[in-house]
């Protein structure tokens, strides 16, 4: 998920009441928003991101799960076609619904836990950095915690002829057949994921949206959320190249046993490196790079634009109250 949480929005960009002393609510560290409609920003910020950009994490995921020994291996454009013939448009679309179920709800148990252990852990230094960070981390853990099981589900009704007949029918065989313990099989893989593309997102952001501003500094300010949405996109495409062979693991993890998916014996990161190598050789690993990147860069300005929108709406509706 391309977060667009407090840890997105760099310090010199919050009013002043944000960057003030520690003691400070947290109402007031957020523009005045409630903690609910803080959450709810970023709850439909997250759906809006991964609904529009559905059909490319679709032929990402088609690309990435493997082929049978029969098949040769998906390009982008062999898998478009391959789609749109076979399923029709509706095909790029398979297992929205249970994107649109996991995204919403871990992008709230985001939120909360990222607010609750920055309350904690900051103590009267509101503005501690190593607070904010464990924050961040232990907020990524919880998310990833609800959003990959409907990953799972998502990613096995994306595939090529998938035996299932909808969300509720693949969560009932897949716990019938395999166990709850499938569902999360890809859990520690979508963690140690996370931790490079969150650094690497971070550090590109931080430096487009600097050299943006260098570029027309006098309109700066009026042209925030065209900065925030451009360099949000050069972060996440770089950091979506960048972790795509954990991405490419990720999703053989998901899929493993399905549609002529290879099965691991364990989830072992190590064991589907090696099993990827040795069929696919190198190129296995950035299998899917090119669905990805086009993926993860407009969904990053589409996630920002989104979030900022509502953020001014709800700000709007509490200055009416």
């Amino acid at each position: 998920m391309a977060d667009a949480s407090a840890k997105f929005r760099p310090p010199e960009l919050l009013p002043p009441a944000a960057t003030a002393a520690g003691d400070l609510s947290i109402e007031q560290q957020h523009d005045g928003l409630h903690f609910w409609q803080f959450m709810v920003a970023g709850s439909v910020a997250g759906v809006v991101e991964h609904t529009s950009m559905f059909p490319v994490d679709t032929l990402k995921t088609r690309m990435q799960a493997g082929s049978p020994p029969c098949y040769p291996p998906l390009g982008l454009r062999h898998a478009v076609r391959s789609v749109l013939r076979a399923e029709g448009l509706l095909g790029l679309y398979r297992g929205l619904g249970a994107m649109s179920l996991g995204a919403g709800p871990a992008h709230a148990v985001y939120f909360s836990v990222y607010e609750m252990s920055k309350e904690s852990l900051s103590g009267e230094n509101s503005n501690n950095p190593i607070a904010h960070a464990a924050s961040g981390v232990l907020a990524t853990v919880a998310s990833d915690a609800v959003f990959t099981p409907m990953d799972t589900v998502k990613q096995r009704l994306q595939l090529r002829s998938s035996p299932y007949k909808g969300v509720a029918d693949c969560v009932a065989r897949v716990l019938r057949e395999e166990g709850s313990r499938a569902f999360f099989a890809s859990y520690k893989t979508t963690v140690v994921m996370n931790a490079p593309y969150t650094a690497v997102h971070f550090t590109t952001y931080e430096a487009a949206k600097r050299g943006l501003m260098e570029i027309s500094p006098e309109s700066a300010s009026d042209e925030r959320l065209v900065v925030h949405a451009t360099a949000g996109a050069a972060a996440g495409g770089l950091a979506a190249a960048i972790t795509t062979p954990l991405d490419v693991v990720k999703t053989r993890l998901q899929c493993q046993g399905v549609c002529g998916c290879d099965r691991y014996s364990s989830s072992s990161i190590n064991e589907v490196i090696r099993a990827i190598l040795r069929c696919d050789g190198y190129a296995g690993l950035m299998r899917g790079w090119k669905p990805r990147m086009l993926f993860h860069a407009p969904a990053a300005a589409i996630c920002w634009s989104t979030y900022e929108a509502m953020k001014s709406f709800f700000e709007k509706l509490n200055d009416q109250e």
